[in-house]
């Protein structure tokens, strides 16, 4: 075994630049990965401290037990506690103070008349509380409001739209009030919490613009007297509550404010980059196997008088994987700092794009250091094993040999085994897509593709190099036949150079595929579902936006341009035990600006008692017209409703209607989601569209837009989606790149001789440079080719199986203007890969290179 060491550090030590794409492409993986740990772990810790110093103060909350949660959120509703329990709860032993927490969705309109935040965050309003202590917001410039019309905001808030003290601005509640900034506020020391924008306003103000009634509040913040502690706090406060109300202590609504932020938005964002260092790594995967394949191949006669001098197979392969093994801890170790170089790097970027980063030292765990050691270590043994074990069987009399021929393209045992996979593939992808529709069968089917066309590479490329390459004779002559011909050489070599690519670009086609499709899906919901001539909404998703005045649609209406204005807004009852959104709105406007498809029953009928739902809902829960469903409402409240209509579609108008009578006693902060408007006959889309802005502009200057507008910003947050995938995707085309450089250089110092008798017999530095540069163009065209088709069908895969697993209809497009760029920068991304072996090689001494062994 020591021999085997020395002989492997000697190596190493002899050829370090064979291994440096190996050494670039653990490094880059292993960075990505351990970052990725360590930005989670600082923000996980950064918002556990913000919560804590926020919540402080509060030793106890008080609020509504029960929940009401709908499909596809985390965070329930919660019914509102009666204010009138502060004169109580102020009785109990052990009690300093109390103050109701009054909350709702409240928008700043900055300085230059657009609003501030709303995309996806939440832009929160409440009543400012004066005990500082009780207060999560702390007052660092100006005062507290003291009159109507006053209020407090963050200052991350006042900074990003422009404000200052003393300005007077909208506040969107969503009917807009006038207010003037008299102060601005931190939260746990920061700016704000996150994105999140926050308003606070007179206590009077905001039971007039935030809750259905005045008397009611989000909660009652609790604080303790001198020797009192938060549990003891809690026990002391539950006799002198009422039935259906609770009390938790500051700590645990602080450790619940933290997982909230961790289940949904942390866990979500450290997932999705974790898959990417995934894909990273399994790019590097084949990168590291070329190389170590062909550094094997390039030492036969090395390794073949080894083990004619005596030298075990078991000690060959164990120089290899010692040489496998330096790279990997050494390359790993430097990944590691890079990965906090990245955490770092992030942590000084996000306050930069608008997502502050939360000030504190960054938090390496021990778990964020040697998991990405771990992977990196062992993604390079486990590439390197292969080839280690293949260079233990290298026969003492290969020495002998001049040259080994690569009849990989043609095993016919890979074909067999390659078919059989693919044809396979298709059958457990078709099954999940189209027979028995589900994600899990469908995913399976992509992987077994993705290993068929690994399998298949070898004997697909002799053909496809062919065809791609057949240009390159009539355009580049003999240079352009004899890059064909290097790229004929090995089939196996040149399908695992491109494969790396190849599944950089697949993901790349697959994300396109997808996010195109979704685009086509919401055209075709629109278009199918919404007959009005423009839609008024407010630029927001996720949790952010106040919603449209309830009052908008009813005024839009009164405009004699305007045939037919329906709001739609939104409610939550539990539905037979089950949380379900309702859309709240007048059914029978509904009905003539949207197509409901078939309608079974009156839209008409509702009143205050009835409800309309989709057939897929009433299928489920065994109704049909004329049937009742109990309704359980956030106030604790039930109601029986008599199912009057059952309708066909649901994309825009949901699966469950009631009118605004039905949702009036059980309401909270009222607001609209979307204001659809038809105009009367003869009116025109210009003239109708500005009659409606001038109406929109007294209630908050929401947007006003056409109906292919309202298509194409409804998918506005799917091009922000690409575009960060795109950059993620960067680093594994990077790796690839880097592993067809590496394969090049290796092969121009493998083919010294025969280069050197080139240029002997005539062949310019320029020719000689041009047939290099055109071969890693070759095998880049492949990997790409490959790449687009395979991210084509797996994107068709990911159509068919959403949309047989979802209630609504996916449409699948493959963009091709798109797709054409993601050719087109592979091919471009190959030749710039072949640039520095091409120049390389052009400096070859051609006596030198002849006279190479």
């Amino acid at each position: 075994m020591n021999a085997s060491v020395r002989i492997s550090v000697s190596s190493l030590r002899a050829h370090k630049r064979r291994f440096a794409g190996t050494f670039l492409a653990v490094l880059l993986g292993v960075a990505f990965l351990a970052g990725t740990l360590v930005m989670g772990d600082t923000l996980r810790a950064s918002f556990d401290t913000m919560f804590g110093n926020a919540t402080s103060g509060t030793d106890a909350v008080v609020r509504s037990a029960g929940t009401i949660t709908t499909p596809g959120e985390s965070q329930g509703v919660r019914q509102p506690v009666d204010t009138g329990l502060v004169s109580a709860v102020e009785k109990a032993p052990g009690v300093a103070a109390a103050e109701p927490d009054i909350q709702g969705a409240g928008q700043l309109v900055g300085a230059n008349g657009k609003p501030i935040g709303g995309q996806g965050p939440p832009t929160l309003a409440g009543n400012w509380i004066d005990d500082p202590k009780l207060n999560s917001y702390q007052l660092a410039e100006g005062r507290a409001p003291s009159k109507s019309g006053e209020v407090v905001v963050n200052r991350g808030a006042a900074e990003k739209g422009d404000l200052r003290i003393g300005d007077t601005t909208t506040l969107r509640t969503p009917d807009p009030v006038k207010v003037t900034i008299v102060g601005l506020a931190t939260f746990g020391g920061e700016d704000g919490m996150a994105q999140v924008t926050y308003t606070g306003m007179t206590r009077s103000d905001a039971e007039k613009y935030l809750t259905a009634k005045p008397g009611e509040a989000a909660s009652i913040l609790v604080r303790a007297g001198p020797g009192t502690g938060q549990q003891e706090l809690v026990v002391a406060l539950t006799p002198v509550l009422p039935k259906g109300v609770e009390a938790i202590t500051g700590q645990e609504l602080a450790e619940e404010n933290t997982d909230m932020i961790s289940g949904q938005f942390l866990s979500l964002f450290t997932t999705f980059l974790l898959v990417f260092s995934g894909v990273a790594l399994l790019v590097a995967t084949f990168s590291i196997h070329n190389t170590f394949a062909i550094v094997v191949a390039q030492r036969t006669r090395e390794n073949a008088l080894l083990r004619a001098l005596g030298a075990s197979r078991r000690q060959v392969t164990a120089s290899t994987l010692v040489e496998a093994s330096v790279v990997a801890v050494v390359a790993s170790a430097a990944g590691l700092a890079g990965g906090i170089g990245i955490a770092a790097g992030l942590q000084a970027l996000f306050p930069a794009i608008g997502f502050p980063f939360p000030e504190g030292d960054l938090v390496i765990s021990g778990l964020s250091m040697i998991l990405p050691l771990a992977v990196g270590i062992l993604v390079c043994l486990g590439s390197a094993l292969l080839p280690a074990v293949r260079a233990g069987r290298t026969a003492p009399l290969a020495a002998l040999r001049e040259t080994a021929v690569d009849q990989s393209g043609a095993s016919r045992t890979r074909a067999v085994v390659g078919t059989g996979l693919a044809a396979l593939a298709v059958a457990v992808t078709l099954t999940g897509v189209i027979v028995s529709p589900s994600l899990w069968l469908a995913g399976s089917g992509a992987i077994l593709a993705l290993a068929a066309f690994v399998v298949l590479g070898p004997v697909a490329s002799t053909t496809a190099v062919r065809v791609l390459g057949s240009p390159l004779d009539k355009l580049r002559g003999v240079t352009g036949g004899l890059a064909r011909r290097n790229a004929l050489r090995s089939p196996k070599r040149t399908a695992a150079t491109a494969s790396a690519l190849m599944i950089g670009v697949a993901v790349v086609s697959l994300f396109t595929v997808f996010g195109a499709s979704l685009k086509a899906t919401m055209d075709q919901t629109v278009s199918r579902s919404f007959a009005g001539d423009v839609a008024v909404s407010t630029p927001s998703f996720g949790a952010g936006g106040s919603g449209l005045s309830p009052r908008l649609a009813p005024a839009i209406a009164e405009r004699p341009e305007v045939d037919t204005a329906v709001g739609l807004g939104r409610g939550v009852a539990e539905v037979d035990g089950e949380g379900r959104a309702l859309t709240v709105t007048d059914p029978v406007a509904l009905e003539r600006t949207f197509d409901l498809g078939n309608v079974q029953g009156s839209m008409r009928d509702l009143g205050d008692d009835g409800i309309a739902i989709t057939g897929s809902e009433a299928d489920k829960l065994g109704l049909k017209t004329g049937d009742t469903a109990q309704l359980a409402f956030t106030d604790g409240k039930k109601q029986t409703f008599t199912v009057r209509a059952v309708y066909g579609r649901s994309e825009l108008a949901g699966d469950y209607v009631i009118t605004r009578d039905a949702w009036a006693p059980h309401r909270t902060q009222d607001s609209d989601t979307l204001v659809a408007v038809t105009f009367k006959d003869g009116v025109s889309a210009a003239d109708g569209k500005a009659a409606v802005e001038k109406v929109a502009t007294a209630y908050g200057n929401p947007e006003v837009q056409t109906r292919d507008e309202y298509a194409q910003s409804s998918a506005g947050g799917i091009d922000m989606m690409l575009t960060l995938v795109y950059a993620l995707l960067a680093l594994a085309v990077l790796i690839a790149l880097l592993g067809i450089a590496n394969t090049l250089t290796l092969a121009v110092h493998e083919r010294t001789r025969e280069l050197g008798l080139l240029r002997a017999v005539g062949q310019t530095r320029a020719q000689l440079r041009a047939m290099v540069r055109w071969e890693s163009v070759l095998v880049a065209a492949f990997g790409t080719v490959g790449g687009l088709a395979l991210g084509g069908f797996l994107g068709w895969v990911l159509v068919k199986a959403s949309d047989g697993a979802s209630d609504s209809a996916f449409a699948f497009a493959m963009p091709p203007f798109q797709l054409t760029v993601v050719a087109l920068v592979g091919v471009a991304a190959g030749a710039l890969a072949g640039l520095r072996p091409a120049r390389r090689a052009a400096r070859l001494d051609v006596l030198r290179a002849i006279a190479t062994e």
